[in-house]
């Protein structure tokens, strides 16, 4: 079928006069920018322009909701930013409710105002992309959110504070004792006195930089100013933003503090 036809065909089923229905086809297609394709057949049509078919053909029939099962799945990279963006412009001018299912952790948070994150068919958390990243539920719900992703390391707290060497502690309100898995995203990190560190590898991103070093006897990722002249087997004092920085129950996965703060001693 043409691609007027794709978009006409729920109107079809629906039994909408055909002079009607043509008139819809050529809104929807002006909504979703392909008024210019409405004679052209599946092959003739890109991957992002085929997808606003799809969308205005659901679209057409005004539903109460919109389904989106990986919409973006095989498309190029540049083409899924676009079109990501597309759907969010679409969705917020029609008001109507989308759910939008991903795999891919930027699109949840970039196009969504309310994330559900599932683990093997089981919801782990309920809340916007900001609460969600910035307060996970559990350890799998923090693994899950960030690029590049979080670090772990297994720590011994004693009433509630965890030292983390050359003199800088992690204290929380929660009187924890014993072994502990203690979160810490990337950018968490910043040149201030507290651990002192070798550089052990470097990713360069123009405006920022990947920093890799060792903490706690494991691999440590930082993402520090992309300005600060660095160089591998440089030494290096970083401290932390304690808004970032979570402990988790080793058994459960469970989060078990409620935020703390950093300080030196």
């Amino acid at each position: 079928m043409t691609v007027e036809q794709n978009i006409i065909f729920p109107l079809r089923n629906a039994k909408i006069k055909r002079k009607i229905a043509c008139q819809k086809a050529a809104e929807m297609a002006r909504f979703v920018q392909i008024e210019d394709l409405l004679k052209r057949r599946p092959s003739q049509l890109s991957g992002g322009q085929q997808q606003r078919v799809a969308i205005a053909r659901a679209l057409i029939k005004s539903p109460k909701v919109l389904l989106l099962d990986e919409p973006l799945s095989n498309l190029d990279a540049r083409l899924r930013l676009e079109l990501r963006e597309e759907i969010r412009g679409i969705q917020i001018r029609t008001g109507v409710t989308t759910v939008f299912v991903t795999h891919d952790q930027e699109e949840a948070m970039s196009i969504t105002d309310q994330i559900v994150l599932m683990k093997k068919g089981v919801v782990q958390q309920v809340c916007s992309p900001y609460e969600m990243y910035c307060n996970p539920e559990n350890k799998f719900v923090a693994a899950f959110l960030g690029n590049p992703p979080i670090d772990f390391f297994t720590v011994q707290a004693e009433d509630g504070i965890v030292p983390m060497g050359n003199g800088l502690r992690y204290r929380v309100k929660e009187s924890l004792n014993g072994e502990l898995i203690m979160g810490i995203r990337p950018e968490s990190w910043k040149q201030g006195k507290g651990v002192r560190v070798t550089v052990k590898n470097l990713e360069i991103r123009g405006r920022e930089q990947l920093v890799n070093f060792d903490i706690f006897g494991n691999k440590a990722r930082a993402i520090l100013d992309g300005f600060l002249p660095l160089h591998i087997d440089d030494e290096l004092e970083l401290t932390l933003t304690a808004n970032t920085v979570y402990l988790f129950d080793p058994q459960t996965g469970n989060r078990v503090d409620n935020g703390g703060e950093i300080y030196a001693v």
